[in-house]
């Protein structure tokens, strides 16, 4: 599956997608990233969600970094 199907695929249906689904596609996207800045800047929220404690606070985590997979599709 490409990476534009998958983030289509996860956005359709955000509220049952896995977090490390969500983990492993932001990583995919990462390196798309233009700035070093928002690269870093991913990294360390990706970080934080896979540090987080509950599927709750991960699922919450992940909410925030949706713009993400919209920049990718829209051509970042």
């Amino acid at each position: 599956m490409s990476l534009e199907n998958k983030i289509k695929q996860i956005l359709n249906n955000f509220d049952d997608a896995e977090s490390e689904t969500i983990i492993e596609t932001l990583t995919l996207i990462q390196p798309y990233l233009k700035s070093e800045i928002t690269r870093d800047y991913l990294k360390g929220k990706i970080q934080a969600i896979t540090d987080a404690h509950t599927d709750i606070e991960k699922k919450k985590l992940c909410n925030n970094l949706k713009p993400y997979f919209d920049w990718y599709l829209q051509g970042i």
